[in-house]
This record gives structure tokens, C-alpha cells and sequence, in this order.
């Protein structure tokens, strides 16, 4: 996939810079929504599966991805979503990322909402956050740059294919016997799922 390599190089590239615009400026209109107007955002906004006590509505996979429970669970993703997230849109160009990043995100809601049906996710009500998208750019980083060096807590170095194998199997451990933590495991999964599937269609068709 190296023909789409656009020229130059920016640490904060239009796609991650407009994402992370919307995705702050969401969380403060939510901020300011529960202390001010007392209504919460994420129950309309946020994913409910169709076994969920709540509502589920046709937008929700969609703006599910630009809600997040807190302000640690924002900083998180959207320090993911920087960090992986700028070489892959330099790498790509800015469409083809933020394709891949909606695809992402939309995919861990359709895997969710999937899932939810196999009693899999019996803890989880409303699903909020970029995690689907952020780790499908994990995913994507680790296929592109399999050989790059990732500093696991600043401090150990470990390669970034290994890295992604890692992270995927605590996901599925997770997923299998954390249920009850209040974490959307398997929609992580559902993001490096739909990445790869769109990875390898991409390379399908570049070989035609």
C-alpha cells in the first residue's frame, strides 16, 4: 500500500486534528449538558444494543464514537487516536484514514450489537467512546509498521506487530471472563476486525 504515501510529513494531520476537535468539543457539550441543563448526552447518543434496557436508535452507531464516560476515558483514546493516528493518515492521506476510521468505529457497533445477542455483553447498557475506531488504528499501525518500536509505559520497547497480538488477546480475555466490568471488550474487538477486513479488501484490489 506504499503508492498512497502522500507527500510530506505532519504531526497533526487535517483528519486527526478535525477528530479530535469534534470529539473534545462533544465531551464538553456533554460536560455542560449534566451539570447545567441535568440531561445526559450518552443516553441518546451513546450505543444501546437491542437487548439493552435502553433505547436503541439507527444514529447511535455512528455517534456513539464521539461520546465518552470521562474525561480520563477521552484523554485515552484520543492520545491513541493522536499517537497512531498522524502516521497513518501520513501514510494513507487523509481520506482513505478517516474511511478507515468510520469503518472502524461503525464496525464495533455492528459487532456489539451482534454479540449482544450471544449473551456475551450482559453488562453493558450504553457503549460510549472512540476505542472501536482507536483500536482499529492500533491494528492498522501494527500491519503497516510491523517492525516500529512501541514503549510499553515509556519504558519498554516492544515491536508493534507483538503489540498488537498482545492487546488483542487481553481483549478476548477480557471480553470472555471480565463481563461485568462495564468495558465494551469485545467491541475493541470488533474494530481490529473490521480494520483488518478492510486492510485486506484494500490490498485485494490493489493487486487487480
Amino acid at each position: 500500500m506504499n503508492q498512497y504515501t502522500p507527500q510530506g510529513f505532519r504531526m497533526l494531520p487535517t483528519g486527526v486534528k478535525h477528530l479530535l476537535i469534534i470529539n473534545c468539543l462533544m465531551f464538553a457539550i456533554l460536560y455542560v449538558g449534566k451539570m447545567s441543563l441535568h440531561i445526559n448526552l450518552n443516553a441518546l447518543l451513546g450505543l444501546y444494543t437491542p437487548l439493552s434496557s435502553g433505547l436503541f436508535r439507527l444514529w447511535q452507531p455512528l455517534t456513539y464514537m464521539f461520546m465518552h464516560a470521562n474525561f480520563s476515558h477521552l484523554l485515552f483514546n484520543m492520545f491513541a487516536l493522536w499517537m497512531f493516528g498522524y502516521v497513518l493518515e501520513n501514510y494513507w492521506g487523509t481520506k482513505r484514514f478517516v474511511t478507515y476510521y468510520f469503518v472502524c468505529g461503525i464496525g464495533a457497533a455492528l459487532f456489539s450489537i451482534l454479540l449482544s445477542f450471544t449473551g456475551l455483553m450482559p453488562g453493558l447498557h450504553n457503549i460510549v467512546g472512540a476505542s472501536g475506531a482507536v483500536y482499529g488504528i492500533l491494528l492498522a499501525f501494527g500491519m503497516m509498521f510491523p517492525e516500529e518500536r512501541i514503549y510499553l509505559y515509556f519504558f519498554v520497547p516492544i515491536k508493534a506487530k507483538w503489540f498488537v497480538i498482545l492487546f488483542a488477546v487481553l481483549e478476548i480475555f477480557q471480553g470472555v471472563f471480565y463481563t461485568s466490568d462495564g468495558v465494551a471488550h469485545f467491541a475493541h474487538l470488533g474494530g481490529m476486525v473490521f480494520g483488518l477486513l478492510l486492510i485486506l479488501w484494500w490490498r485485494n484490489c490493489c493487486r487487480r
